[in-house]
């Protein structure tokens, strides 16, 4: 078994907490008697000593970032989300990123760590994710990167990023898994509590509300679609019921939902389907029928494709 190296853990003024205590619980704690030699942590900061980090825990970090350069894997959690919103990073942070990449560390980021490293320019051309909450931000932003938010993590070799917040755990994991094999991996997440693999992404996790319609007359068709999904609606009966023209009712819609009538259906169709998995214990035929999907299979077929998990693997996780 390989040594899995040096961990350096770039910690910035005001980063959740919740990130970051992944990173020291996943590899901070000595897990010898799982795989030795084991990761050594190092926590890092532009300013040496005592970091507030959110919610006012403050963190002691020993090493400056010059210590990313001497790591073998290089991890910024998240950043503050104010600063995230303002489009602040810290030039240090990005000069240290790109030091320790160009030397050959890997850079991995959590939930909105992903801004730093597309600041830092090394997500450009390349796959990545971070926050659903973010991801229109980070396109807007930083047009070049390839962003997929529907995953839970990206793996580009020697860069990598993982969706909003717990994500961060299934990253790790499959670092360890890369690292030191699968059955350690699996040892760890029976030591957390957690699955070693996750079905599905972060689109399971996505809000899609019904889109503002304000002042462009779709208000009263949209309502109506969405209380009559179980039946087979067709674009001409929705622009019947809108009172307009099929030509007139495709330009209001792209106007004003930036997609189609009929993809529009679908995605409301699919987010019923959702709704009903996750508060009803209907069999999955009679969701389909309800929803307007049809069969059980074609449910199965377009929610697996957009959700990433079949629907009964996703009511066992959400059904409340």
């Amino acid at each position: 078994m390989g040594n899995p190296g040096v961990v350096a853990v770039a910690v910035i003024d005001g980063m959740p907490m919740f990130e970051l205590a992944i990173a020291t619980q996943v590899f901070g704690i000595d897990r010898r008697d799982i795989a030795d030699p084991w990761y050594e942590l190092r926590m890092c900061a532009a300013d040496p000593g005592k970091t507030r980090v959110a919610h006012g825990f403050v963190l002691d970090t020993p090493h400056d970032l010059g210590a990313l350069e001497s790591a073998d894997t290089v991890i910024v959690p998240g950043l503050d989300p104010a600063d995230v919103s303002a489009g602040i990073v810290d030039p240090r942070l990005t000069a240290a990123i790109l030091s320790a990449h160009a030397r050959g560390a890997r850079v991995v980021s959590f939930c909105t760590g992903a801004f730093a490293l597309a600041a830092a320019g090394l997500l450009n051309g390349r796959r990545a994710t971070t926050h659903w909450r973010y991801a229109e931000l980070m396109r807007t932003r930083y047009p070049d990167v390839r962003l997929d938010p529907a995953v839970l993590y990206v793996d580009e070799g020697d860069v990598l990023t993982s969706a909003g917040v717990s994500a961060g755990i299934d990253l790790c994991l499959h670092l360890i898994r890369t690292d030191l094999g699968a059955d350690v991996a699996n040892q760890v997440a029976r030591r957390m509590v957690v699955q070693a693999h996750r079905a599905g992404g972060q689109a399971q996790y996505i809000e899609k509300p019904m889109p503002r319609s304000d002042g462009d007359g779709l208000g009263p068709v949209l309502q109506w679609a969405s209380k009559n999904l179980d039946q087979q609606l067709t674009v001409t009966q929705l622009a019947r019921t809108a009172g307009l023209s099929t030509r007139t009712l495709a330009r209001r819609f792209a106007e004003a939902t930036g997609t189609t009538p009929l993809r529009w259906l679908h995605t409301e169709r699919l987010a019923r389907a959702r709704q009903l998995l996750e508060t009803t214990d209907l069999p999955v035929d009679r969701i389909s029928q309800l929803c307007g999907m049809g069969t059980a299979g074609n449910l199965r077929h377009h929610f697996t494709r957009e959700v990433g998990t079949t629907p009964m693997l996703y009511r066992r996780s959400f059904q409340r």
